[in-house]
């Protein structure tokens, strides 16, 4: 009789000690999976941090050009030096970079 009781429980003991080692290493499973997402979603915010910050400088120098634009001397000397017009009387030399 005493046989029997401790086999029903070496196997309760058994059974219980299985199940909970799947219970582990589900949850362990589960959790590490998670670590690794929460990882790639900080990399993937520093990254965009930094587009960020690289837009905004971009931006920046946009509002400085637009607001060098809305001066009519600057448009002038602009379209001088770069499509190479003329005032009256004006020669334009273009001298190669080397």
């Amino acid at each position: 009789m005493a046989k029997k009781k401790n086999k029903k429980k070496a196997r309760r003991m058994l059974i219980f000690g299985l199940s909970s080692i799947f219970v582990i290493c589900t949850m362990s499973f589960t959790i590490g999976k998670y670590w690794v997402e929460i990882f790639d979603k900080y990399r993937e915010k520093n990254e965009l941090d930094k587009e960020l910050t690289a837009l905004k400088e971009k931006e920046e120098e946009l509002k400085v050009d637009a607001n060098k634009l809305q001066n009519p001397d600057y448009i002038a000397r602009y379209a001088r030096e770069k499509y190479l017009y003329s005032k009256d009387g004006e020669y334009i030399l273009q001298i190669p970079e080397e």
